[in-house]
């Protein structure tokens, strides 16, 4: 079984993958992936969200969303987030610091943490060099905050390591377009192994770079399976997802 958690649904405006979302699962033996709108994270949450809750309605099981939040757009996220949260298709909140303005350490990103906590929404956050550890201190501070480092910080996976070690409500993925030599063998020695996920970027990114990654850092048996899927599970409340 894999949960990828970190997926995209819709062309992107620069090269990536053109292949169908189930395609490049079935590619890879992904049994589950949750996506968010391309074009609600980098242009119109609103109507990305709606687009992408259309598409879930037909679609497989196996794919599920994020509703795409815009920390300066709390009104409209908070009505997305309670349409599509009780729907079941949508399993959490996805954020990017950047294509908002919003970074991680400003007043309008934590006033959307606030937010998501209260809605029990765990989130997956675009983080990059250190702002990952401005995550961990809203992870602190925030009674029941659940986040993802999206990335794991990229190359300031250093920063990620101590920024899950500060909050066990802090979780890694390492998706990335670079592969940088033991950066994972780092974190799977350093972080819990209850905090990590496998996450993509597809289809921006060919999940392969994701899976080479890991292949190289031979987690233990544990480790591979928590990360494969029995940690997502847990922290999505996914239903139905078993080993098999």
């Amino acid at each position: 079984m894999i949960v990828d958690v970190h997926a995209h649904w819709g062309p992107w405006f620069f090269s990536g993958l053109r292949t169908p979302n189930l395609t490049v699962m079935d590619r890879y033996g992904i049994d589950v992936a949750i996506v968010s709108s391309t074009e609600a994270v980098t242009y119109d949450p609103a109507a990305g969200n709606r687009a992408l809750a259309d598409f879930l309605r037909s679609a497989p099981d196996r794919l599920l969303g994020y509703v795409t939040v815009h920390p300066r757009r709390l009104d409209q996220a908070e009505r997305d987030l309670r349409e599509f949260l009780p729907t079941r298709r949508f399993v959490g909140a996805k954020i990017h610091t950047d294509y908002t303005g919003s970074p991680v350490d400003s007043p309008q990103m934590r006033d959307a943490l606030l937010m998501l906590a209260e809605l029990d929404c765990p989130a997956l956050v675009h983080t990059w060099d250190a702002s990952v550890l401005d995550l961990a201190r809203h992870c602190v501070e925030i009674p029941g905050l659940r986040v993802i480092a999206g990335h794991m910080g990229a190359g300031g996976h250093r920063h990620a390591i101590a920024a899950a070690r500060s909050c066990d409500r802090l979780y890694l993925e390492p998706s990335w377009s670079h592969g940088l030599a033991g950066r994972m063998d780092e974190v799977l020695r350093e972080v819990d192994s209850r905090q990590l996920l496998l996450g993509t970027d597809a289809t921006l990114i060919d999940p392969a770079s994701t899976f080479g990654v890991l292949a190289a850092a031979r987690p233990d048996p544990v480790t591979a399976e928590r990360i494969a899927w029995r940690n997502a599970a847990e922290l999505f409340k996914l239903s139905g997802v078993t080993e098999g």
